[in-house]
């Protein structure tokens, strides 16, 4: 009987142990997915202010997203470092999804981007609460081996605050163009509408205005043929968009501008379809 009854104790602590056991493995498995990064390397600005996770939670396929939280204002990013190819053309994309992020100060460029480290090369930077969109960064290697290309939620000029998710990292190898007809996107922004501290500017491009721009681009468009001898070309697309520009940068040296950030939504589709080399927001700034 005594017997029997050690027997039975020593498997119920047999199984404790496993039990014990596989939940240490369990949280142990967690944790380690929550923290690897694979090959990137984290860094900030301000130390240990923002978090840096896998999520499994928000993730835009089945693989956990890239998570960059800062509760207060900081430049956080996830590298990895890339090897290139000297003089050779590059381009990065990623999906991603954003939770109130916001700049420190009224400056383009400072939200969730892809962004080369310590280089001002960049994609769109996003802010607000948007969801998963794709961005891109087009970049010529020059006289490079290497580059540390990554996820950003911040900027090389400025800090934000929020939360960003990145996946779908992938880096594609180009063929330098060589062709000499060049294709041009030209939007004429025909309303401004922004607020500017507490004062509200609305500013309005004339019919007479739009056709010295059409005129403009057209003299373009002959100077490159006639100045290359025939050897160049410039093709430009003129758009004129209804919707109001609502947002202008800022820049110490250069004050209020339109940035790519500001007019990105009101052009991207048409940009996409369209594939141009070279692209022109026209605005009017002043009265």
């Amino acid at each position: 009987m005594m017997m029997y009854q050690s027997k039975k104790k020593n498997k119920v602590a047999y199984y404790s142990f496993l039990f014990v056991l596989l939940i240490i493995l369990y949280f142990a498995y967690q944790y380690y997915q929550q923290n690897n990064f694979n090959d990137f390397t984290r860094s900030e600005t301000n130390l240990y202010t923002s978090q840096f996770i896998r999520d499994n939670q928000e993730k835009y396929n089945d693989k956990r997203s890239y998570k960059i939280k800062s509760d207060e204002y900081n430049d956080a990013m996830f590298y990895k470092k890339v090897k290139v190819s000297k003089n050779e053309p590059y381009k990065v994309t990623c999906m991603v999804k954003t939770n109130d992020v916001k700049a420190k100060e009224e400056k383009s460029g400072v939200g969730a981007q892809i962004s080369i480290e310590g280089t001002t090369e960049r994609s769109v930077a996003v802010s607000g609460t948007e969801d998963w969109q794709k961005i891109e960064l087009i970049f010529n290697a020059r006289d490079r081996e290497e580059v540390n290309i990554g996820f950003r939620l911040g900027g090389y000029l400025g800090e934000a605050k929020g939360e960003a998710w990145f996946s779908n990292l992938t880096i594609e190898e180009g063929i330098a163009e060589k062709d000499n007809n060049w294709k041009f996107a030209c939007f004429i922004f025909k309303n401004t509408d922004v607020t500017i501290g507490q004062k509200q500017i609305q500013l309005k491009v004339t019919q007479n205005d739009i056709n010295d721009i059409t005129n403009t681009i057209r003299r373009f468009e002959d100077a490159c043929h006639d100045l290359s001898n025939g050897k160049m070309t410039a093709k430009c697309d003129i758009y004129e968009v209804e919707t109001p520009l609502s947002k202008l940068s800022y820049d110490d040296e250069f004050a209020y501008y339109a940035s790519a950030e500001d007019v990105e939504s009101q052009i991207k589709d048409t940009v996409s379809a369209g594939d141009y080399d070279h692209i022109f927001a026209i605005v009017r700034l002043r009265r």
